[in-house]
């Protein structure tokens, strides 16, 4: 019999380790699962609290992403119609098909300083009109969420500021390229009580309710695990049928 066992060393050793990382990874996918509960429950409270005032001025330089992030606000300012960024975009829900851009424009607020607001989005077909830097003009009053800067990954394009055209929001980045010095580090998404009454189709339009956050980690985890179970079962099976094999007399294997 420890002939038999000693052939099961290695199968063993590589089952635990698959088994090991299966469940390691599961394990992680459930620590994650806690983590996406909690984020998606942060983001409902704060964006569907009432309007807050934005943060003062001399919280900025310190704010970190987290602390602020989704949090509805108001404020007050006249848009700066001469300088914008556009940010390509697929079309948000409710938009049509067409690809666009979300337009950004520097609020300039009441108490000083300037914020970078989401105005909505323009499909390509309408870039060229210019009903957007016309108005609206004046004092507004903007209500939406405050967003972070948009991480990058291998596949984004790069930016074409020359062109007016970004691929990620990151409101610091634009805000130097425009020439803005006293911006926030964060952008207001403008949500649809925002949009001027009457507006001419080619202004942008906003889309509230577009934070997609998406919650898989539960099937993740269930799947590693499956997986872990599948390969200790492989593994029981390959075993028993190897130590039944071992354990009959050599003429009945010969057989």
């Amino acid at each position: 019999m420890k002939a038999e066992l000693r052939s099961l060393l290695w199968p063993a050793l590589f089952t635990t380790l698959v088994v090991g990382l299966l469940l390691g990874l599961s394990a992680w996918q459930w620590r994650r699962l806690a983590w996406k509960e909690a984020l998606i429950e942060r983001v409902e409270s704060r964006s569907h609290g009432e309007p807050v005032s934005l943060p003062p001025r001399r919280d900025w330089p310190s704010m970190r992403v987290r602390d602020y992030e989704f949090t509805r606000v108001r404020a007050a300012g006249r848009y700066d119609l001469e300088r914008e960024a556009l940010i390509f975009s697929k079309p948000p829900q409710g938009a049509g098909l067409e690809p666009g851009y979300l337009v950004l424009t520097p609020l300039l607020l009441a108490e000083g300083g300037t914020v970078l607001v989401d105005r909505g989005f323009i499909p390509l077909s309408k870039r060229a009109t210019d009903a957007r830097k016309r108005e609206p003009a004046g004092a507004i009053i903007v209500t939406g969420v405050l967003r972070g800067p948009q991480s990058r990954n291998p596949f984004t394009p790069g930016d074409t500021p020359e062109a007016g055209v970004w691929y990620t929001s990151d409101a610091a980045n634009i805000a130097a390229v425009l020439g803005i010095s006293d911006a926030a580090p964060f952008t207001i998404e403008s949500d649809p009580s925002t949009a001027p009454q009457g507006a001419v189709d080619d202004l942008p339009r906003p889309y509230g309710g577009n934070v997609e956050l998406t919650n898989n980690h539960l099937s993740y985890a269930l799947t590693w695990l499956l997986l872990a179970a599948a390969a200790l079962g492989g593994f029981a099976f390959y075993a028993r049928g190897r130590l039944r094999s071992e354990s009959e007399p050599s003429e009945l294997r010969r057989k």
